[in-house]
């Protein structure tokens, strides 16, 4: 069975209909970054970048961990996403076109090469979308539940489901 998800608030909406936040929650999930490592890696401004940080951890979606020495021993906080939107149903409201923007910058990021695609169409009757959603989520379930390898190489994933006409 898939992870039973809790509707989200309305500011945990806000917070993740911004293609920004979710690079940012994605970028911090294996690996704590400090502010000026996430402005660096989106190529942002700090400043623009912090105001974002801030809202995240306003909302839980990210936790600020214990302050560390910088290279020049300037006080740094690095911060960690704390997994909640792995654990928010937001279907319907609101973040679609974020997540899509999220993805688009990212692979804009990697380059097409490094992105393999495949297009698939099934036909499944009505009785059984459910049972399929079900399937697909338990697989992706299963691997987010694993302890995260800080070796293993990042690999993200974008699925759609939408009528084929």
């Amino acid at each position: 069975m898939p992870t039973p998800r809790r509707a989200a608030t309305e500011a945990e909406i806000a917070a993740m209909a911004s293609g920004i936040r979710l690079r940012i929650i994605r970028l911090t999930y294996s690996e704590a970054l400090t502010n000026k490592e996430l402005a660096e890696r989106l190529d942002r401004d700090p400043a623009t970048t912090l105001h974002h940080v801030r809202k995240l951890v306003d909302t839980g979606f990210l936790e600020a961990l214990p302050p560390r020495r910088g290279t020049r021993g300037a006080k740094e906080i690095p911060y960690r996403s704390t997994g909640l939107s792995w654990h928010l149903d937001s279907r319907d409201r609101g973040i679609d076109q974020a997540i899509f923007e999220a993805y688009l910058a990212e692979i804009a990021e990697v380059g097409f090469d490094e992105v393999q695609q495949t297009r698939l169409v099934v036909q499944v009757p009505d009785e059984q979308i459910t049972e399929f959603e079900t399937r697909l989520m338990e697989l992706v379930d299963d691997f987010m539940s694993r302890p995260v390898d800080p070796e293993a190489k990042r690999t993200a994933i974008y699925l759609s489901k939408y009528p084929s006409r």
